[in-house]
């Protein structure tokens, strides 16, 4: 059964959950006005939901602060801290999840890994700690747009975020840990089952018969990935926001 509150839907049955940086916005940068109309049009159409791993401050940054107004579904940290409807559902927590011990032991490991590498530049804020994850930039999440585009470029060839990874994997294998690169400069550490399907919970009893997934991360190792893979969703890649445009516009027909 769908519920009575997406009764005004065209596709009462239908759910889109769309990734942000990169697929809705640029990353870390704003929202297009085209990309806003494309959304507005699709809630008539079906239920609409974001979901990323960032805090709700920064994707208000990207999507404006009437982004609980403009989803039916806001899932931040990948659904750790969620709103159905602009109301909060109950949350959870890494630390919790990790402990003070172990959780000091991770931060130690990546400050000394972050200390030894050799790039073309360091800025500042290497760790940020999240309600359902750690953030981890070799670069520091301080750096400007042009430093984190220079950084990107430097990242794909010498392969900074997958060599650190790796590191990860081996040191903290056992722990029940994810790591999982995305946007431009940073990588996700959060327990198994904390990646972006974790927010497949809350929907999980709305009735929803297709939930269709948007996202740019879609490689093995993305942040993506698992959501794009997982077996409830219909998954979509997409290089960018024109391209999700195009591909709603399609399949609804806005």
């Amino acid at each position: 059964m769908t519920s009575s509150n997406w009764s005004d839907r065209e596709f009462p049955d239908t759910i889109c959950l769309f990734d942000v940086d990169g697929t809705l916005t640029p990353a870390r940068r704003e929202i297009t006005e085209s990309t806003r109309k494309m959304l507005s049009d699709l809630r008539k159409k079906c239920v609409i939901g974001f979901v990323g791993g960032s805090d709700l401050a920064k994707q208000k940054e990207q999507l404006g602060n009437n982004a609980l107004d403009m989803f039916d579904f806001c899932f931040s940290e990948n659904g750790l801290t969620a709103f159905r409807l602009g109301q909060e559902l109950p949350k959870n927590s890494f630390l919790q999840y990790l402990g003070e011990d172990r959780y000091t032991e991770l931060v130690n490991f990546c400050l000394r890994y972050i200390a030894d590498l050799e790039l073309p530049q360091k800025r500042g804020t290497f760790i940020e700690f999240r309600q359902g994850m750690v953030n981890v930039s070799p670069i520091g999440r301080n750096c400007s747009q042009e430093e984190r585009n220079n950084y990107e470029t430097f990242d794909l060839e010498h392969k900074i975020r997958e060599k650190f990874v790796a590191a990860l994997q081996k040191e903290f294998a056992g722990m029940g840990l994810k790591f999982s690169i995305g946007g431009q400069i940073s990588f996700d550490v959060f327990p198994e089952g904390w990646d972006k399907t974790y927010c497949l919970k809350h929907i999980e009893n709305e009735g929803f018969t297709k939930i269709h997934f948007f996202g740019d991360k879609t490689f093995k190792g993305g942040n993506d990935w698992e959501i794009y893979e997982h077996s409830d969703t219909i998954g979509h890649a997409v290089k960018n926001p024109e391209e999700t445009e195009a591909i709603v516009k399609d399949l609804f027909k806005i």
